[in-house]
């Protein structure tokens, strides 16, 4: 592969913004972030100012490209959605399996295995119950939730030796304290969501070894002035923490609070998009359930959220336009920082990562995604 040069009115490291540099890509990997004056010969794709970024981290996945993760995965399922969120600017995703039956699971991780180094995009699995609490069901089918046992932890081990990431959303309702730490020591990021648990229950959860919280303020208990619940350890503890930023899910004064209460750099962006994802599906199923696709959002037909009908860049235009935060934190927090939470090498832009890049016009609209160095076709 020639030398690809592309340069734009500014570049996001993943940290910082770089006026008038360039980004140069050889073999798919990125070779340097260098001023433009400072460019050597090569082939230079000019772009028409805007943003150029790394390629956006997506940790809660559940379907995209028309199909959705589920008992009948196979590496072909698994190819479909990543290819589908890399259109929409997200380069790196983690799969979702929400809450099923032990088969599933075990024919996910199977299909998740396999796609290590074969399919672009791929960087492991996240396995949204079945350990919820079944006071916090969301739209999970509450006939499959139940607590964690000695089988699931070794699948569960077992699975991550050949992973690079492996995410588990639990409840401290359904896995103890014990069984965190088994998982957490042994790589396996543990976040608690779907839960009804005391700011007690999630601290004593936290020290354990879980490091994360899914979709904040969803399917949680949430702050009161006499018991934090879940939403208060949260914010007061030193995890990471999925946020659904689409104006649907969290209200976006509710978002202001939460980025004022918990330090920066620990809430990150996830679409928890599902099979309509760079799809025209006006509706699907999901555990034998309808899920309509209506004015901006994915509901149960009794009304109940399932999913979001958003891609990661409409959630950092959400987060700059509407929240108001800085273009460098909602861009960070959807590269560089779900990255870290999950150890991956992605969300940032240096010598030797892969060419996993977008671009932004000055309306934030996204324009264009690499992915190892190669142009993909945006759908966002």
């Amino acid at each position: 592969m020639n030398k690809l040069i592309l340069t734009a009115a500014r570049v996001f490291d993943g940290a910082a913004f770089h006026e008038n540099h360039a980004i140069m890509l050889e073999q798919g990997r990125i070779s340097a972030l260098c001023p433009i004056a400072e460019l050597p010969e090569g082939k230079v794709i000019e772009l028409p100012g805007g943003t150029l970024a790394p390629g956006l981290v997506d940790l809660q996945v559940n379907g995209g490209g028309g199909v959705m993760l589920d008992g009948h995965a196979t590496l072909d399922t698994l190819a479909t959605i990543c290819a589908a969120h890399a259109r929409l600017g997200a380069t790196t995703i983690l799969p979702t399996l929400i809450t099923d039956t032990r088969a599933a699971t075990q024919t996910v991780l199977a299909a998740g295995i396999a796609a290590v180094s074969r399919v672009p995009g791929f960087g492991g699995l996240h396995l949204e119950g079945p350990h919820l609490d079944p006071k916090r069901p969301g739209c999970h089918p509450p006939g499959c939730i139940r607590p964690m046992d000695d089988d699931d932890i070794e699948t569960l081990l077992e699975a991550k030796t050949g992973l690079p990431a492996l995410l588990v959303t639990l409840s401290p309702a359904n896995a103890t304290p014990a069984q965190i730490a088994r998982l957490s020591e042994a790589g396996i990021v543990v976040s608690l969501g779907h839960s009804e648990c005391s700011f007690a229950e999630a601290q004593e959860a936290i020290v354990a070894g879980a490091r994360m919280v899914t979709h904040l303020f969803n399917a949680m208990s949430q702050l009161g002035s006499r018991e934090p619940g879940l939403v208060g350890a949260a914010l007061a503890q030193p995890v990471a923490v999925g946020l659904i930023a689409d104006g649907i899910h969290v209200h976006p004064e509710t978002i202001r609070l939460a980025l004022a209460a918990k330090r920066q750099g620990e809430i990150f962006l996830v679409s928890d998009s599902m099979a309509c994802a760079g799809s025209d599906l006006a509706e699907f199923t999901l555990a034998g359930r309808r899920i309509l696709r209506r004015d901006g959002a994915l509901r149960l037909e009794d009304g109940t959220l399932a999913g979001a009908d958003l891609s990661l860049p409409q959630a950092v235009r959400f987060m700059i336009e509407t929240v108001g935060v800085p273009p460098e934190q909602a861009l960070a927090m959807a590269t560089r920082i779900p990255a870290e939470a999950i150890g991956a090498p992605a969300g940032r832009i240096a010598p030797g990562l892969a060419g996993d890049l977008v671009h932004f016009d000055e309306n934030w609209c996204l324009t264009g995604v690499w992915q190892g160095g190669q142009a993909k076709s945006s759908t966002a």
